[in-house]
């Protein structure tokens, strides 16, 4: 039996654009791989995930169909959808992809896929933890309850601005099967309600690949440029 992609999903494959940058998001991002782990506070290492997740998403790459037309980057998948533009985020130094930055409905969401333990979580402890470093660096920051259970709201100064200048940032954190996936959301959907709908769903989207590779807790999980698989509408989309 042959499968074949719908039209609209080709056509969705064939919009998405893909750039490289340097990573300099400075005024949003906390590196979840240096967080220094607590000495005596101890914290709640239960898992933090929608009850459905498995259906609803983020989904595990055993939990995606295996017939829509992601783009693979290795350790997260994208689906693509009309609109969207991708980014993938790249160190200055090491040349080592550690983001996936996608824009989106004026909108922009970043992604980061990170090994965890098989039966805890990271985002209760990693939630506490950057909401310090926020503070620290003169932000203010709320939880909230969001759709994918507690979130971080946050008011962050932007770096090299005015005094008066700071930028709207929410922070989402999803636990699955060995694997955490954070987002970083800015623009619209901080503060526009349909806009914020549509980047929690492009959101559930993602899939993420852990792999078989023993891994560290908090270790990133490596991202690649876009590769062709047997679940690609067409060739992958070319770098710039």
């Amino acid at each position: 039996m042959i499968l074949r992609k719908s039209k609209r999903e080709a056509r969705a494959q064939e919009v998405v654009e893909v750039e490289t940058e340097t990573a300099d998001l400075d005024d949003v991002t906390v590196d979840i791989e240096s967080l220094p782990d607590a000495e005596v506070e101890v914290f709640d290492d239960s898992k933090s995930a929608p009850a459905e997740r498995a259906d609803t998403g983020p989904l595990d790459e055993t939990e995606a169909s295996p017939v829509r037309p992601y783009v693979d980057l290795g350790g997260v998948k994208i689906l693509p959808r009309d609109g969207l533009h991708l980014r993938l985020e790249v160190e200055e130094g090491s040349k080592r992809v550690v983001a996936v930055g996608l824009d989106f409905a004026k909108s922009t969401l970043q992604v980061q896929p990170f090994a965890a333990p098989r039966s805890t979580g990271l985002w209760n402890e990693i939630r506490e933890q950057i909401t310090e470093q926020i503070q620290k660096q003169g932000g203010t920051t709320s939880e909230v309850d969001g759709p994918f259970g507690p979130e971080v709201r946050a008011e962050i100064p932007v770096m090299g601005g005015d005094a008066q200048s700071s930028r709207l940032a929410r922070f989402i954190g999803v636990d699955g099967p060995r694997w955490f996936l954070r987002g970083v959301i800015a623009g619209e959907a901080t503060v526009d309600p349909d806009a914020a709908e549509k980047i929690e769903e492009l959101f559930r989207s993602v899939v993420v690949v852990r792999g078989t590779t023993p891994m560290a807790p908090r270790d990133l999980i490596p991202l690649t440029m876009p590769k062709a698989s047997p679940t690609d509408a067409g060739p992958a989309p070319t770098a710039v």
